[in-house]
């Protein structure tokens, strides 16, 4: 069932004719004939999770170009509706799947999104905005920050209006576990037991990243899909008889279907006297992004070297830094009469924020065979790897380590982590919706049991994040040290993931920093 690169096409038809009689959408194609030789005052990299919102704020005043490297969503049931929620993960191929596989070196199996809207567009859509210390830490403006998170619920974020069984004995069961207090409802990241926002709304659909994009002006942004970027295009510049300055004058980029590697490029308009720059900016992910730096000649002297790629900076903290939150699932014996996929709605907060446990139920084939789960993550865990080129194909996954559990702080707070999902599976709610005591009956594992498990069953929220840190790689405006014209606004930059899901937190930062970037430009 792996759809064609025509069957995109058609869906891309299909959502535009939609679309036609709703809202303005802006244009898209997947003619990269059309979009060669152009220039646009900001091309953004990556119609994802940041990507969109950040290029319908910056369309406000400017025209944009956002390259996906990925198609259409819209059209396709597997990514819109509820019931068919885990589908994508299912039915992944090389160039073409909304979801692009991959596996770390420590071997555990991961996913990226490949499709506009990005990971959000396949994810759980769990929306949880992120804490106040967060927030804090990161040297944003907390009104402005507000601003943006409320900008993106009214368009795409709905309140659940009800709890399935699943959902209900999920949420009691995390309070049987100690998972105190019960919050309710609630967008803020707080300790206890809580009900989360989503972007499924209440009749079964998604509402994806992409729908923000008609709220700028649609007729400054061009979208072009099915195009993977290999390299940012800089040009040398002589600033008042100083050192040469590398300053981003556009990108190159490739058809992702594998058929031809033939480049083309487009670029930024260049100002008048009295006018200012724009940017390239990357909003990739935390894979993309910093494997787009490296094929651009950003990174690590001796790697770039390696793989013959003309070196641009010697930048050492490009790829470093990769992080994700260790995750462990535990399954349930849970077979109602009609089992239907169903992503978390409940979400416990415990140990002063360092663990976050979820639940759900996903399938496992395309014939409808279900299993569900509870799962915990780290939230803030010591150990760290690094990303690195495999290839000089830009549609290649790069080479990804993230040395899970690889400190003895870490594993502790595994083991407490996977106890409390072990409280929550024996916990009377569980016990009440499977109709059985199968749970309660069986004994605490013992901490050398709770360890083994950790080390040997180790999965992920798939909530990685680095390689294009702050402070490390981009200055707090998000701008790439060391060349003008270039910044990165995704989760690459973040240290530690937001909230209990990032989400939230990537799509509030697109149009946060793009309002930033409206102001410099006012100020310029």
């Amino acid at each position: 069932m792996v759809m064609g690169f025509s069957l995109h096409l058609l869906l891309l038809f299909v959502h535009l004719a939609i679309c036609s009689s709703e809202q303005t959408f802006p244009y898209m194609t997947s003619n990269v004939e059309e979009v060669a030789g152009r220039s646009f005052d900001y091309i953004v990299v990556g119609g994802g999770t940041a990507g969109c919102p950040l290029a319908a704020t910056l369309s406000e005043k400017f025209s944009v170009l956002l390259v996906e490297r990925g198609s259409s969503p819209y059209g396709d049931p597997f990514i819109l509706e509820l019931k068919y929620f885990g589908f994508p993960f299912l039915q992944t191929n090389e160039y073409t799947s909304a979801a692009q596989r991959f596996v770390s070196t420590d071997g555990v199996p991961n996913f990226r999104g490949r499709v506009l809207g990005g990971s959000a567009a396949i994810n759980a859509g769990f929306y949880g905005r992120a804490s106040k210390d967060f927030v804090k830490k990161v040297g944003w403006d907390k009104e402005g920050v507000k601003n943006a998170y409320e900008w993106v619920e009214s368009r795409i974020i709905s309140k659940p209006d009800h709890l399935t069984p699943w959902s209900h004995a999920v949420a009691f069961s995390f309070l049987e576990a100690g998972i105190l207090p019960y919050n309710g409802f609630s967008l803020e990241h707080i300790q206890g037991t809580k009900i989360g926002a989503t972007s499924f709304d209440n009749q079964g659909r998604r509402h994806l990243p992409a729908d923000l994009l008609p709220a700028g002006n649609p007729s400054k942004i061009t979208v072009l899909l099915n195009a993977t970027v290999d390299k940012v295009i800089f040009q040398r510049t002589r600033k008042h008889g100083t050192r040469d300055e590398r300053l981003a004058r556009g990108i190159r980029f490739i058809k992702s279907d594998g058929s031809s590697n033939q480049t083309y490029e487009a670029y930024l308009n260049q100002p008048d006297n009295s006018g200012s720059w724009g940017d390239v900016i990357l909003s990739a992910g935390a894979l993309g992004s910093p494997q787009i730096l490296l094929l651009s000649g950003i990174g690590p002297q001796q790697h770039l070297k390696n793989f013959e790629i003309p070196l641009v900076l010697n930048l050492k903290g490009v790829g470093e830094g990769m992080q994700d939150n260790t995750a462990i699932q535990l399954y349930v014996n849970y077979n109602p009469q009609n089992p239907t996929p169903g992503p978390a709605s409940a979400a416990g907060i415990a140990d002063d924020f360092k663990i976050i446990t979820e639940a759900g139920i996903k399938p496992i084939s395309l014939n409808g065979t279900t299993v569900s789960y509870f799962i915990g993550k780290i939230a803030f865990p010591e150990s760290f790897g690094k990303l690195e080129l495999n290839s000089t194909d830009p549609r290649a996954n790069p080479s990804v380590t993230f040395n899970y559990l690889s400190t003895e702080k870490d594993l502790a707070e595994c083991v407490k982590m996977t106890e409390l999902l072990e409280l929550a599976l024996r916990s009377k709610s569980i016990a009440s919706l499977v109709g059985s005591n199968e749970y309660r009956k069986k004994p605490m594992p013992t901490k050398d049991e709770l360890q083994k498990l950790c080390k040997t069953t180790v999965s992920t929220f798939s909530h990685y994040h680095g390689g294009c840190t702050m402070g490390s790689v981009v200055d707090k405006n998000y701008r790439v040290y060391g060349v003008k014209g270039l910044r990165v606004i995704d989760g690459s930059t973040f240290l530690e993931s937001p909230g209990t899901n990032p989400m939230a937190t990537v799509l509030m930062l697109g149009r946060y920093q793009g309002l930033k970037i409206l102001q410099e430009r006012k100020d310029a």
